[in-house]
């Protein structure tokens, strides 16, 4: 691989779901992303499936470790969301490889119907805010 390209602003999308159109745009204008870089589909499913009955996660998650230190350079961004364990070996991994570890923050609303039996009905409502860096 070059490891001299032209500077294009990636992000790699460590994560289960779809990035939001609100996403999106906030990492065009705020964090100045060009190219958005998906797992490839073994990776994907690694990452969507963790066992939980694993005691370690270190020698299940390196195919997806040497994948990142082949395919990113320094300050590429990584969103990383999921399994916790997974998450913080992941977090520490980007860090070592020289990566911008980042999360989405949501701010969340509750709304509360009134139903004809008297019950309550809830809908909870998740809003992209903004992204963060792990650490920060």
């Amino acid at each position: 691989m070059n490891r001299n390209r032209t500077l294009v602003r990636k992000i790699f999308l460590i994560f289960s779901h779809e990035l939001t159109e609100e996403q999106k745009f906030d990492l065009y204008k705020n964090w100045q992303v060009q190219e958005f870089v998906t797992l490839p589909a073994y990776l994907q499913a690694l990452w969507s499936n963790i066992p939980p009955e694993l005691e370690s996660l270190d020698v299940y998650l390196t195919p997806l470790f040497e994948w990142l230190r082949e395919k990113a350079l320094p300050q590429d961004l990584v969103l990383i969301q999921g399994d916790f364990g997974a998450v913080y070996l992941a977090v520490k991994k980007a860090f070592e490889l020289g990566l911008v570890p980042l999360y989405a923050t949501t701010s969340r609303e509750v709304r509360e119907t009134k139903l004809a039996d008297g019950s309550i009905r809830q809908e909870r409502l998740f809003k992209h805010v903004r992204f963060r860096v792990y650490g920060r």
